[in-house]
């Protein structure tokens, strides 16, 4: 009899040693992965609105929003493990992205314009990538999809310099000691970025 029970609790113990480690598995399998880039936008970009004029009318628009579907879709599929930054957040390579529109209402074209000020996790500069587009389209019909897609446009000029850069490409693949301090993705504006100069403004 004692021998029965000493037999059954064996095998209790072993059955709940097993469904332990199968919900460990599970639960390291549902486990996010770390992002190795994480895309920053100010939030003055999705507060304050921009202005395109025109001789008779003008519009106004938030490039937040537009910029950071631009940035999902372009960088999402362009680099592996994109995200964008959510205050604390820290990964393997910090982008901030700072977009600039443009309309030409004698032309009738929308021009854009986005610099992407790239630093390793720890907040060390990594380089500047500077993407253009433009696109014939009209202020009254339909402006924001003109937006979108000249944004798209010019996301994919930044992502392509990007991966041109030999060097760049390095930096962002190169494994991080884990004593390495990261630096949270929100900092990103007070980290030291390129020199500029007056003429800088005007290109």
């Amino acid at each position: 009899m004692n021998i029965h029970r000493i037999t059954g609790s064996f095998s209790m113990v072993f059955i709940l040693l097993i469904s332990a480690m199968m919900l460990t598995q599970a639960a390291q399998a549902n486990e996010p992965k770390a992002k190795k880039i994480l895309v920053y936008i100010s939030p003055v970009e999705y507060t304050n609105s921009v202005r395109l004029a025109h001789y008779y009318y003008d519009y106004w628009f938030s490039q937040g929003p537009s910029v950071e579907h631009a940035a999902t879709q372009v960088l999402g599929t362009q680099f592996e493990g994109v995200s964008m930054c959510e205050g604390t957040s820290t990964g393997n390579t910090l982008v901030w992205l700072k977009p600039s529109m443009f309309y030409n209402p004698l032309m009738g074209v929308f021009y854009g314009k986005i610099t992407a000020n790239v630093y390793s996790g720890s907040g060390k500069y990594l380089g500047s990538y500077v993407g253009r587009s433009e696109k014939i389209g009209f202020l009254d019909v339909y402006p924001m999809r003109s937006i979108d897609a000249v944004y798209k446009l010019t996301m994919q000029n930044v992502a392509d310099k990007m991966k041109a850069d030999p060097a760049l490409q390095v930096a962002m693949n190169e494994s991080r000691p884990g004593s390495e301090a990261q630096t949270p993705c929100g900092l990103v504006p007070i980290l030291q970025g390129p020199k500029t100069s007056i003429i800088d403004h005007f290109n």
